[in-house]
């Protein structure tokens, strides 16, 4: 059996984006582009590695830090498919192209899909998130990717599809809600969340107050409340990185929402409760509190 992590990244989601996956040290690949989602990039390092393995007579084992991707090559293939390639809600699917290319890899193939945390140590996994992330940053960049060596010297690879989404407007709260149970990370502010808690925003201060209110207040475990200006200068990166797992989002009103989420490390659980207002076409953290949760 081929044992595989796959995963992508984009840095401004949409933005330059990047894929990969890993086998082991001599085994591996990459890719990406200028303009890209997070989204695009899980799906294309699924996509490279079974065009790559194609040939091998193996069962495949891919672990994904992407539930979205999961569900939609082994739960929701067949009803878009039913349907046109649309949604319960009449919208076209996303990504189409690149679910249409897996779907037909899939066939007669035996794969399995497994369901790994992001951030939590699982050595593949890490592996290909740092290649997939190296690839959006050297995009970011105008620097070569480094492609890597592929499954094997005999394989013919194919070049990553242009997929640019282009600009994309930003959906408010007027457009319908995305079925959570198709894709729960289409809502922008989830996006935004785990922007805010990521290394790269964490580290540039001017790339964390962009994402902040004006009037933003912190509460944190013991309920003291901090603001904009104490919050920005005590970030950096996390020793124990922090994942983001959607408990649920509710619009209090046009353009606020409430963001309810756990923040999940190889150390600690938290319940975190975030309310995002947008304000000239941007999505900005108005608050953010804290409490412990058990695992």
């Amino acid at each position: 059996m081929i044992i595989a992590a796959a995963d992508g990244s984009s840095l401004s989601n949409p933005g330059p984006a990047g894929w990969a996956w890993f086998i082991d040290g001599d085994r591996w690949a990459a890719g990406g582009w200028k303009h890209g989602t997070n989204n695009m990039g899980e799906l294309m390092a699924v996509l490279d590695l079974l065009r790559q393995t194609r040939d091998a007579d193996d069962d495949l084992l891919v672990m994904c830090d992407s539930q979205y991707v999961i569900n939609a090559l082994t739960k929701w293939l067949p009803g878009w498919k039913r349907k046109g390639w649309r949604k319960a809600d009449g919208k076209p699917v996303l990504n189409v192209e690149l679910l249409q290319d897996l779907d037909r890899e899939l066939q007669g193939r035996r794969v399995t899909f497994e369901w790994v945390k992001g951030h939590a140590g699982q050595e593949l996994n890490e592996a290909a998130d740092a290649r997939a992330r190296a690839a959006a940053t050297a995009f970011q960049k105008g620097l070569p990717v480094n492609e890597g060596p592929g499954f094997s010297a005999t394989v013919i690879r194919t070049p990553t599809p242009d997929l640019s989404p282009g600009p994309r407007r930003e959906p408010d709260l007027f457009d319908a809600a995305p079925d959570p149970a198709e894709d729960p990370d289409e809502h922008p502010v989830v996006a935004l969340q785990r922007q805010w808690v990521s290394d790269a925003v964490r580290s540039d201060r001017s790339a964390a107050e962009a994402l902040l209110h004006p009037k933003f207040l912190e509460h944190d475990v013991a309920g003291r409340a901090s603001g904009k200006g104490r919050t920005l200068a005590t970030l950096k990166p996390y020793d124990d990185p922090v994942t983001v797992e959607v408990e649920g989002i509710d619009e209090l009103a046009p353009w606020v929402v409430h963001l309810r989420w756990r923040a999940r490390s190889r150390s600690a659980v938290s319940l975190r409760s975030s309310i995002w207002v947008k304000a000239n076409d941007s999505w900005r953290l108005r608050f953010e509190q804290q409490t412990p949760a058990s695992r």
